[in-house]
């Protein structure tokens, strides 16, 4: 019978292999290619991606992102560190991406001077008030050279007090503009920042110290912050960093410039200085308001320290009257300016040197004290080329034409 055939039960599977092999070579578009199985994401991979988007962070920020900012987005990825930190299994699983050392952890201090001494950015200085216990017994204590800073009222303000008039006026004419506080790498001596609403001007950054604080070497600078309210500050250069991130500070910086570029022209040129001399000559102890005023790139100490053999301080000893530290001033300009507005009672009068030589001192001026005090402010903010002195009312008046 056909049905016990052998070749012919065999010969049919044999070509539905041979057909489906066909369609398979055929298959050029890829159309019977079955889709890889996406791989499961696991709970270690989100949390590398959750860590790369802090590190990222870290990278074009420059600084650590903050779980209290008002930012939210910055917030959120603060929040997410706090949240790694405080696991040491995810601590753990995530060093091999920590890459700027943002899972590095301090030891728990071991004392209370400890703990005082790595606050870095003085969270416990008190200027409310509300941990004063002066009233309080008290076991004395050795003072501590690393104290918490806190604002005093700022000496000799009156020096800085123009500097701020002139800082104001440019921002409202636009010389200037107010900027989002760049970073801690822009907190240099001769810079002007807006914290909670009050300009304040660095006066002085220190040399960097280095010390052990949780058991890590730390390098910090003191700096002398003066605040346009008349007080000043040794705050840390950290401490300020973090205080006018934290409030939304802003810098000065010039129209037009980069952001980093903060007070790119804000450099110490020197002092101008007052003095008043202890001469014995007749001529000069009985004239009455006679004030030598003089500009020096260095310490007026230094300037003066051979005053009594120098005829331009009238071979005499001499007194500072006033210290005025400048910025951005040349000292030619600083020159022809005293001598056109006091040229009119500048001293004339003639001396002899210790070696027998005539000289006429020419930085001399016979004026009142609060007039020079006056001059040097009008001459740092710039309205002194619109006054000129009236030696008969003893006073800075407008040039004529000037109202």
């Amino acid at each position: 019978m056909s049905g016990s055939d052998p070749k012919h039960i065999s010969s049919e599977p044999l070509a539905s292999v041979v057909d489906f092999q066909w369609l398979i070579d055929s298959d050029v578009d890829g159309l019977l290619e079955l889709a890889e199985k996406p791989q499961k994401v696991t709970s270690s991979d989100r949390l590398e991606r959750a860590f790369l988007e802090i590190v990222e962070f870290r990278r074009t920020r420059d600084r650590i992102p903050s779980s209290t900012t008002r930012e939210i987005a910055e917030r959120k990825l603060g929040a997410r560190l706090d949240g790694i930190l405080s696991d040491e299994e995810k601590v753990a699983a995530l060093k091999h991406l920590d890459e700027f050392g943002l899972l590095e952890t301090t030891a728990a201090p071991a004392s209370i001077d400890d703990l005082l001494g790595s606050d870095d950015f003085d969270l416990l200085g008190d200027d409310s008030g509300l941990l004063d216990v002066s009233e309080l017994p008290q076991r004395k204590l050795p003072d501590s050279p690393d104290s918490v800073a806190k604002r005093t009222k700022a000496e000799e303000f009156e020096a800085f007090e123009p500097l701020f008039r002139a800082k104001h006026a440019e921002l409202a004419d636009g010389t200037y503009q107010l900027i989002p506080f760049p970073g801690m790498h822009t907190i240099e001596a001769g810079n002007f920042f807006v914290l909670n609403g009050v300009m304040l001007f660095v006066a002085e950054v220190g040399e960097t110290t280095t010390l052990a604080v949780g058991g890590k070497q730390r390098q910090k600078q003191r700096l002398r912050v003066i605040f346009e309210n008349g007080t000043e500050s040794s705050m840390y250069r950290q401490s300020l960093s973090i205080r006018l991130y934290e409030a939304d500070g802003q810098a000065l910086a010039r129209a037009g410039h980069d952001l980093n570029e903060v007070g790119d022209v804000d450099e110490e040129s020197g002092h101008i200085y007052v003095l008043r001399s202890r001469s014995n000559d007749p001529q000069i102890a009985s004239t009455q308001d006679l004030y030598k005023i003089g500009f020096t790139q260095h310490s007026v100490e230094q300037r003066i320290a051979h005053a009594a053999d120098a005829p331009t301080y009238l071979m005499a000893p001499v007194d500072i009257v006033a210290d005025y530290r400048t910025y951005n001033l040349k000292p030619s300009a600083l020159e022809h300016l005293l001598h056109r507005v006091f040229a009119e009672v500048r001293l004339n009068i003639t001396q002899i040197d210790t070696k027998g030589r005539q000289y006429d001192p020419s930085e001399w001026f016979v004026v009142p004290l609060k007039v020079i005090n006056q001059a040097i402010t009008m001459i740092m903010s710039g309205e002194i080329v619109d006054y000129v002195y009236d030696a008969s009312r003893r006073a800075l008046v407008p040039r004529r034409g000037e109202i």
